[in-house]
């Protein structure tokens, strides 16, 4: 872990930035001590163990998906995907390293593109998220894979800049994630308590997820400025959890539970309710805990599927429930939500009609975006990909 010394200047500039500003933002992938203490954020506490407290209101075990309109299409390669405070959404490509803005009317800005993004296999510019004081500090967050590693990085987002140079230089406040070709996990998200949450991948390097002090196979917890946050199982350490082969979803339910999908090698895909410090059992079990594994100290799975079934990616959670996007499953998954379980049996909408789903987020008003992934090179290409689909769910 490393912050490097161009935090203070980026604090400043943002200060500066905000005084300026009104006050009125191939094969299918197989599912198979920071330098200046004086500036390290203390962090919140982190969020309470699941309990089995059920949901308020349960949702229906049947629910719908219709597809209301299309967004945009022509995007290439798209991943990471952070809505912006006003409605509008930042979206990552992947092999391009370019992030664009796309406006409610579908218009495309180039913001920039990251520098230092090598992109290859399943690497690249991966993760999005954006500030939890996004309207202060005007901060961008992005998970990609370098030369060397994959790292998280924070830029300052200023839009009265013309294209394609809004983006400021990378400030790296974390580095050293294991890379690969493959499992470069890559999913970052702020949850309720303000804290940047990532979930990695262990790179086809299966002891990484049982290593403690490896970051590979993990769900990371920091603060903002990249430091352990308060409440990780180890003061020193950004690991939350471990055990894991390739966390590509991250979404908190009503009642701040986190959630996490995760690709399986050849039997079982997952959806795992995340706790602090618990084994999440890779590579000594894929699904649910069998036979001399069983009993072992590891934690199940919520829900599971056939790998050809979901090869699951982005998460989202709305009207009561967690959807799932599926990528080799071409699908999307309903997982309706009573308190810790399942209400019922998940259910599968769109089924190949719009080929690989890579991302789901909300749309702050009940409904969902979903990302296609047909053009990073697993998928067939149809005419407009990508694109974003807006959904009306319940």
């Amino acid at each position: 872990m490393q912050r490097r010394s161009q935090t203070a200047v980026l604090a400043a500039a943002s200060l500066l930035l905000a005084a300026g500003c009104s006050s009125g933002g191939a094969q299918p992938e197989k599912s198979g001590a920071s330098a200046d203490a004086t500036a390290k954020s203390p962090g919140a506490a982190a969020p309470a163990s699941p309990g089995t407290k059920p949901s308020p209101s349960v949702p229906p075990a049947k629910g719908s998906v219709k597809v209301t309109d299309t967004l945009t299409t022509g995007l290439k390669s798209p991943w990471g995907v952070a809505p912006l405070p006003g409605g509008d959404l930042l979206v990552a490509s992947r092999d391009t390293g370019d992030i664009v803005r796309v406006a409610a009317d579908g218009k495309k800005t180039l913001l920039g593109s990251v520098p230092g993004v090598e992109p290859g296999g399943e690497g690249g510019l991966l993760g999005l998220a954006v500030s939890a004081d996004f309207g202060a500090d005007h901060l961008v967050y992005a998970y990609f894979t370098t030369a060397t590693d994959n790292r998280i990085a924070r830029m300052i987002y200023e839009e009265k800049r013309p294209q394609g140079i809004q983006l400021g230089q990378p400030d790296t406040i974390l580095k050293g994630i294991p890379k690969g070709q493959i499992h470069n996990g890559g999913r970052i998200a702020f949850g309720p308590d303000k804290m940047l949450y990532a979930g990695t991948g262990e790179t086809g390097d299966t002891g990484l997820s049982q290593d403690k002090e490896s970051l590979g196979g993990k769900i990371l917890r920091m603060t903002p400025e990249g430091e352990p946050a308060h409440g990780n199982p180890s003061a020193d350490s950004v690991v939350y959890d471990y055990g894991h082969r390739n966390v590509q979803g991250l979404a908190w339910d009503g009642e701040k539970r986190l959630w996490a999908s995760e690709f399986g090698q050849d039997r079982w895909d997952e959806l795992n309710l995340i706790e602090p410090g618990k084994n999440y059992g890779w590579p000594e079990v894929e699904g649910k805990a069998e036979g001399d594994a069983a009993g072992s100290g590891f934690v199940d799975p919520v829900a599971q599927w056939k790998t050809a079934e979901a090869s699951p990616s982005g998460l989202a959670y709305a009207k009561g429930s967690l959807w799932m996007a599926g990528l080799r499953g071409e699908r999307l998954w309903r997982i309706a939500l009573n308190g810790t379980k399942p209400a019922g049996a998940p259910q599968a909408f769109l089924k190949g009609e719009y080929g690989r789903l890579r991302t789901v987020v909300p749309t702050g008003d009940g409904g969902l975006w979903l990302v296609t992934s047909n053009t990073d090179g697993r998928g067939d290409v149809r005419k407009g990909d990508d694109r974003i689909l807006r959904l009306k769910v319940s």
